[in-house]
C-alpha cells in the first residue's frame, strides 16, 4: 500500500491522583478546553472531553504517527503544569494509569452524549464502578491490587 490510511477514535479516561476533587464548576471548562487544545497540537482532533471532580474522559481520534502512550504522557504532564500554574493547585498530578478504549465510527455520537453527562451520570455510579463497567464490557484484565493507586 502506498500510503497510510489510519481512523482510530479512542475513548480516553484517567483520574487526578488519589481521585482527589480538584476539578470543579471554577476551573473544569478552562482545563477541558486546554486538554483539547493539548491533543489538537499532537495532531489528534478533540470530539469530546469532560467529566466529573476527579477524572477526565477524552474522545478524540488518534494520529497515525503518534503512540497512545506518548499522547496519555504529552496530555498529563502539560496539563499538570498548567493547573499547578494556572489555579495555584499545589502539587496537583494525574494518577498514573489511564484507560483507553476503542470506538467504533458509528458510536461516536453516543461517546460524546456519554461524555457531556458525566455530572448526571456520577449522582448513580462512582469513578470506580464506570471504570470497573469499561474494563468488563471490553473484556481488559487487571490486578486488582494495583487498579486504584
Amino acid at each position: 500500500m502506498g500510503q497510510s490510511l489510519v481512523k482510530n477514535y479512542l475513548h480516553i479516561i484517567f483520574s487526578t491522583k488519589n481521585r482527589s476533587a480538584y476539578l470543579n464548576q471554577e476551573n473544569e471548562k478552562e482545563i477541558y478546553s486546554y486538554i483539547a487544545k493539548l491533543c489538537q497540537t499532537k495532531g489528534c482532533p478533540t470530539l469530546a472531553v469532560g467529566g466529573n471532580n476527579d477524572h477526565v474522559h477524552v474522545l478524540c481520534l488518534l494520529s497515525k504517527t503518534l503512540s497512545l502512550s506518548d499522547l496519555i504522557m504529552f496530555i498529563k504532564s502539560n496539563s499538570s503544569k498548567w493547573l499547578n500554574g494556572k489555579f495555584g493547585i499545589e502539587n496537583f498530578s494525574w494518577q498514573n494509569g489511564y484507560g483507553a478504549f476503542s470506538v467504533n465510527p458509528r458510536e461516536i455520537q453516543l461517546v460524546v452524549d456519554y461524555i457531556s453527562k458525566q455530572k448526571e451520570h456520577h449522582h448513580q455510579r462512582s469513578f470506580q464502578e464506570e471504570l470497573l463497567y469499561f474494563l468488563h464490557k471490553y473484556d481488559i484484565e487487571y490486578d486488582k491490587r494495583y487498579i486504584w493507586e
